[in-house]
């Protein structure tokens, strides 16, 4: 049971991360964006991740194997958020067909340094549950060659 349960949780790693290198990706190709579907400035997104919770039955088999303390059920995505705490900024075009009466073009607030800082870090996590999942395996091998 436990061995499934650790390729659960690496499985749950890799789409959390995927997901969140997917809205990085996004947040990089609108840069730029100065006018979206609603006429507003593309805003930055961020992925908010949260632990999963063990479900009841969880809880009690745990109990019943002496293991009332086990953690370790993965993450989850709960919510793709867009950023209203980092300001956008404005940026004197008045040719831009953005400008407002004073000329000035209002951007997104992406930070292409951040967001690629943010993407080695989202791809490292990715390549860390890949080796989790990959040790798991080989455990899980090595005692099915137990019984040889």
């Amino acid at each position: 049971m436990a061995m499934f349960n650790a390729f659960n949780v690496s499985a749950s790693g890799l789409t959390a991360q995927r997901l969140r290198m997917d809205i990085l990706s996004e947040n990089v190709a609108n840069a730029t964006t100065t006018r979206t579907s609603d006429g507003t400035p593309y805003r930055r997104q961020n992925v908010v991740f949260e632990e999963k919770n063990q479900s009841p039955f969880q809880a009690v088999f745990n109990n019943s194997l002496g293991n009332p303390k086990f953690v370790g059920n993965g993450v989850k995505v709960t919510q793709i958020i867009e950023d209203y705490e980092t300001e956008m900024p404005m940026v004197y075009d008045p040719s831009h067909p953005d400008a407002d009466e004073n000329g000035y073009v209002t951007y997104p607030n992406v930070n292409i340094i951040t967001e690629m800082t943010d993407l080695i870090d989202a791809t490292r996590a990715y390549e860390a549950n890949v080796t989790a999942f990959n040790a798991s395996k080989s455990m899980a091998l090595k005692g099915l060659e137990i019984g040889k």
